[in-house]
C-alpha cells in the first residue's frame, strides 16, 4: 500500500503486538495475504524492534476455552471436523519468539479483556502499539479498538495481517482503521525504524 504521510514513532515507548500467530491460524488459507507473508512479514518487524529497543508482544488465543456466544453465524468448529492438534494453541516457531518477548494468552477475540496485557504495557511506558497478526477483522480489530478506547496510539501493518476472505480485510483496512490510526505497509514501518534514533 501507498504512503500518504511519512510515520514516526519511538520505538522505546512502542509495542509490536502479533495477533494469534499460532498453528490453527497459520494453517488457515486466508486472504488477500497467506499465513506464511503475513508471519515473514510480521517477524521482520519484530526483529526491528528489537534492534531499536521495542517491546514485542505475542498473543495467542485458547480455543478450548474460546468464548463462544449466541450468534447468527457460528465461528466455532463443526461438530464433525477432526480434532485440533496438541499445538493448535501454540505460536509456530516461524513467528520468530525470542526470550524476553511477552506472551498473553485469551480466550475471546480481543487480547484485553480478562488478560495482563494492559498492565505489561503501562509498566513498559507504552503509548503506541502497531498490530499484525491473524484475523484482521476478529482479533486485530477487538484489540485495537480496545487500545484506542484506552488512549493508546495505534498503527496497522497493513501487509502484515489477513483474513478468511479478502474482504473482510479490506473493510477494516479502508473504512474502520483509518479513523483509528494509521496504516501502513510493513516496509515503512521498517524504515521509520531505521531512520528514527534509538
Amino acid at each position: 500500500m501507498s504512503t500518504i504521510n511519512p510515520i514516526s514513532f519511538n520505538p522505546a515507548s512502542t509495542a509490536l503486538v502479533l495477533i494469534d500467530l499460532q498453528h490453527s491460524n497459520v494453517a488457515r488459507e486466508l486472504a488477500p495475504h497467506s499465513a506464511q507473508q503475513v508471519v515473514a512479514h510480521s517477524v521482520q518487524l519484530a526483529e526491528a524492534m528489537r534492534q531499536r529497543g521495542g517491546t514485542v508482544v505475542y498473543v495467542r488465543v485458547l480455543i478450548d476455552e474460546l468464548l463462544h456466544l449466541p450468534a447468527d453465524v457460528a465461528l466455532s468448529r463443526p461438530a464433525s471436523a477432526p480434532p485440533l492438534p496438541d499445538n493448535a494453541t501454540e505460536l509456530v516457531p516461524q513467528a520468530g519468539y525470542q526470550d524476553g518477548d511477552i506472551v498473553i494468552a485469551k480466550r475471546q477475540w480481543g487480547a484485553f479483556q480478562g488478560t495482563d496485557l494492559e498492565q505489561q504495557l503501562r509498566r513498559r511506558g507504552i503509548t503506541t502499539l502497531i498490530f499484525t497478526g491473524i484475523a484482521t477483522n476478529f482479533g486485530i480489530e477487538s484489540t485495537a479498538r480496545a487500545a484506542t478506547d484506552l488512549g493508546y496510539a495505534v498503527i496497522f501493518a497493513e501487509d502484515a495481517m489477513s483474513s478468511l476472505r479478502a474482504d473482510l480485510h479490506e473493510f477494516s483496512i479502508k473504512n474502520i482503521f483509518p479513523f483509528m490510526g494509521k496504516v501502513r505497509s510493513t516496509a515503512d514501518l521498517v524504515s521509520s525504524l531505521a531512520a528514527d534514533p534509538a
